[in-house]
């Protein structure tokens, strides 16, 4: 059993209920609100785990609850929305949503989901910067700046290396477009896709097997890349 407590936001009740039932008859602890404010003013108060955050609230929209959130807590929020726009998915990404769920969506899809930010928040709250990190049969060792499939040294570029080690750092965590550019080249990193989409596609040659169907490394079209966790 688990023993998270994850605060559902979200206005309609029908599918507050359905997401509160799944979550309950999984083992955690919820808490409801339907309002933005309280949504907030929850977060702060309670001891909130996990927020799982609609887009259309009647008092304000979730990107503002997102950003009120991230300017004191990193717990992980998946944006739950009827809207299926990438950029809006963007947007919320790269404010520093974990995941992105678009209704209509089934109780092992949702399940999974948080199941999958968790471990990326525990990971990365309890790593204190591994000298190691692994995915599988990948191994990236950050002290002597090499990287190995099994017992296979890949040899990588610095870019190459440098994009590796972020997604090894964020396993099942999206990363947009722009957060991954800006985390390469720095806050002036423009959009400069094509150039990220050749790197990728470098990397993908030396790391997958079969580059038509990637292993480590699933794009989510319009919006980025998601390393798979092992």
């Amino acid at each position: 059993m688990y023993n998270e407590t994850i605060l559902i936001v979200e206005d309609d009740l029908q599918i507050q209920n359905f997401i509160g039932y799944t979550l309950e008859e999984a083992g955690y602890f919820v808490i409801k609100t339907a309002k933005g404010a309280e949504a907030v003013r929850l977060a702060a108060a309670e001891p909130v785990d996990m927020m799982l955050l609609d887009m259309g609230l009647p008092d304000f929209d979730g990107i503002e609850v997102l950003h009120q959130v991230r300017e004191w807590s990193q717990m992980p929020v998946i944006i739950v929305s009827a809207r299926d726009q990438d950029q809006e998915k963007v947007e919320a990404l790269d404010m520093g949503a974990d995941d992105y769920l678009t209704k209509p969506f089934s109780a092992r899809e949702l399940l999974a989901r948080i199941r999958l930010a968790l471990r990326h928040y525990y990971r990365m709250a309890g790593n204190g910067g591994e000298d190691i990190l692994v995915n599988r049969e990948l191994r990236l060792d950050r002290n002597r700046h090499m990287v190995f499939r099994g017992e296979e040294e890949i040899h990588l570029t610095k870019l190459e290396y440098d994009l590796l080690a972020l997604f090894m750092e964020n396993q099942g965590k999206v990363l947009t477009y722009g957060s991954i550019l800006k985390a390469l080249y720095g806050k002036n990193y423009g959009s400069d896709t094509q150039a990220l989409r050749a790197l990728m596609a470098g990397l993908r040659r030396k790391l997958e097997k079969n580059t038509a169907k990637p292993e480590y490394i699933k794009t989510e079209i319009g919006i980025g890349y998601r390393m798979t966790e092992g």
